[in-house]
């Protein structure tokens, strides 16, 4: 089990408005679709250092966080449907691309 880390009260909020506002830019590029690069997983990577110092303090277990604790719980669930999203669109490409490929191999074979 991990000890609790103090920081400063101010701070608390900020680490949650920090990873709140990495969350809706995830969940922004997604809905345009720009998941491949490096701002996806450079803006992941920050929101997942400020999940590790969020959860070393024990901030959402507190009750005056509970509302910034169910608007995360929501953000993440949007985060994880446009995921999905993205993630069954990539398989329709990729399935059609493979359905082209077919097609151009049987008519190069039959010419």
């Amino acid at each position: 089990m991990r000890d609790n880390v103090e920081i400063i009260p101010g701070q608390q909020t900020q680490l949650l408005n920090e990873l709140q506002s990495l969350l809706e830019k995830q969940i922004e590029l997604l809905h345009r679709g720009n998941s491949s690069g490096g701002r996806f997983g450079a803006l992941s990577n920050q929101a997942d250092s400020l999940v590790e110092k969020i959860a070393q303090t024990g901030i959402l277990n507190r009750a005056e966080f509970k509302n910034q604790r169910e608007c995360l719980k929501k953000l993440y669930e949007d985060l994880y449907l446009a995921v999905t999203a993205q993630k069954a669109q990539a398989a329709e490409q990729l399935s059609q691309l493979r359905r082209a490929r077919k097609t151009i191999k049987t008519y190069r074979s039959n010419i």
